[in-house]
């Protein structure tokens, strides 16, 4: 699989922020890239900017959280032929507020994009890299998997959830050839710091906007990934926190 423009990957949320600098720059690079998210209006204009690059951007409008939407979506991988990667980037935070203040709904409404939807975009590519003999899924994670933050509940649950779900998807599919990696990315300069720094609720809304890494240094991080993959990486989230996991990506250390 060399040829650039016969590989296919599929990125979740990708109007905008972390998704939409995926789509990006694996355009750039020669690859069919499927995109999906919720607004029709933002995907568009993402495609817009996109059109005439070496490869190709496929919009589609789909809500994760809707299994006839996915269901949609892999038609259009389907048409492709193959699916090499999956960015697994589609999710909330929104609303934040503290556990006793939260609505069970909207709560759950997040489980449902965050975890389902992602488990649901796992399932079905991994079906098809099961016929391939090959294939990588990435889930963007965070450090929310790892510890507690006041007024995240519903964001530290489903990113701790998803990360067991990446381990799953290791132990699992390895031996189909599929390659199940996290990915850490610290904070990043997104939409979603405008919600976190206007709930002023626990000490990330306080963080200087400087600290926040550009989008587009997630999306190299997930090429060479995509590209190098160590099997110490397998089932585990890749931090790019730390000068290590910096380092080796090629991103500039703190």
């Amino acid at each position: 699989m060399n040829d650039q423009s016969s590989r296919v990957v599929l990125v979740t949320g990708a109007s905008r922020g972390i998704g939409a600098a995926v789509a990006e720059h694996f355009v750039s690079l020669g690859w069919q890239v499927v995109g999906a998210a919720r607004s029709e209006t933002h995907l568009r204009a993402v495609a817009d900017a996109l059109a005439g690059g070496k490869g190709q951007f496929h919009p589609v409008t789909c809500d994760v959280a809707t299994a006839a939407d996915a269901d949609r979506v892999f038609e259009t991988i389907d048409q492709l032929g193959r699916i090499d990667l999956l960015v697994n980037n589609a999710g909330l935070i929104d609303p934040i507020s503290r556990m006793e203040d939260a609505d069970a709904r909207q709560w759950a409404s997040v489980v449902d994009v965050n975890l389902t939807g992602a488990f649901r975009f796992m399932q079905n590519a991994g079906k098809r890299m099961i016929d391939q003999g090959e294939g990588m899924i990435l889930n963007i994670s965070s450090g929310a998997a790892y510890g507690p933050l006041e007024g995240w509940s519903h964001y530290c649950a489903t990113k701790a959830a998803l990360l067991m779900l990446t381990r799953c998807a290791d132990k699992e599919w390895r031996q189909h050839g599929i390659r199940a990696v996290g990915l850490s990315p610290g904070t990043v300069a997104t939409d979603m710091q405008t919600s976190i720094r206007a709930s002023g609720i626990n000490p990330v809304s306080q963080l200087d906007p400087d600290v926040h890494i550009p989008p587009e240094w997630v999306a190299i991080a997930i090429e060479r990934l995509f590209n190098d993959t160590t099997e110490e990486d397998l089932g585990q989230d890749f931090s790019l926190k730390d000068d290590a996991g910096r380092k080796r990506v090629g991103l500039p250390l703190h």
